[in-house]
C-alpha cells in the first residue's frame, strides 16, 4: 500500500513539472533570468538531479552526498533542454524502480542519522521531491512568462 501512494505521489510530481514546463523549447536552453542563476537546462537539470539524489541516498549506507559544490557544477553545465528533460524522465523512471525494489518496510525504516531528515522514515524523501520540483516548476514558469509565454495550469488540461 506505501508503495503505491509513493508512486501516485512521484507520478504527479512528474506530470505536473512536465505540464508546467512544456512551452519552454530547446532554444530557451540558455534562458536565465539574470547572470549566475540556472538556467532553464540547469534547472530542469537540477530537479532529475535531486531526484536521483534522494532516491540514492535513502538507501546509501553513508546517506546522502553533501558534496553541493559538485552538483551544482554539473547541473550548471548542462546546456540542452532536451537533455535536462531526458535526465528527467530518467531519473523519474528510476525512482519508480527504486520504489518497486523495496518492501513497504523498507520505506517505513528510518533514514540514516544525519542533517537530511535524518531518522525520519524513508518514504519522506518522496514528499520532499514533491516540494523540491514544486519549486523549480514554479520559477520555471516565471522563466516561460519572462520569454512572453504562457504556461498552462500544472494541475489539469484546460
Amino acid at each position: 500500500m506505501i508503495k503505491q501512494v509513493l508512486k501516485a505521489e512521484l507520478s504527479a510530481a512528474h506530470e505536473y513539472f512536465n505540464r508546467s514546463t512544456r512551452e519552454l523549447t530547446e532554444a530557451d536552453s540558455g534562458f536565465a533570468p539574470k547572470e549566475g542563476m540556472f538556467t532553464a537546462a540547469a534547472q530542469v537539470a537540477h530537479v532529475a538531479q535531486t531526484i536521483e539524489w534522494f532516491v540514492d541516498g535513502a538507501f546509501a549506507p553513508e546517506g546522502f552526498s553533501m558534496d553541493f559544490e559538485a552538483m551544482d557544477k554539473e547541473v550548471r553545465s548542462c546546456a540542452s533542454l532536451a537533455d535536462a528533460r531526458a535526465r528527467f524522465e530518467k531519473a523519474v523512471a528510476h525512482a519508480h524502480r527504486v520504489i518497486d525494489d523495496h518492501s513497504d518496510e523498507e520505506w517505513m525504516a528510518a533514514l540514516p542519522p544525519g542533517p537530511i531528515m535524518g531518522g525520519l522514515p524513508r518514504s519522506t524523501i518522496f514528499g520532499a521531491i514533491n516540494d523540491h520540483t514544486a519549486h523549480h516548476r514554479g520559477a520555471l514558469t516565471v522563466y516561460a512568462r519572462l520569454q512572453g509565454k504562457v504556461p498552462p495550469m500544472p494541475y489539469m488540461e484546460m
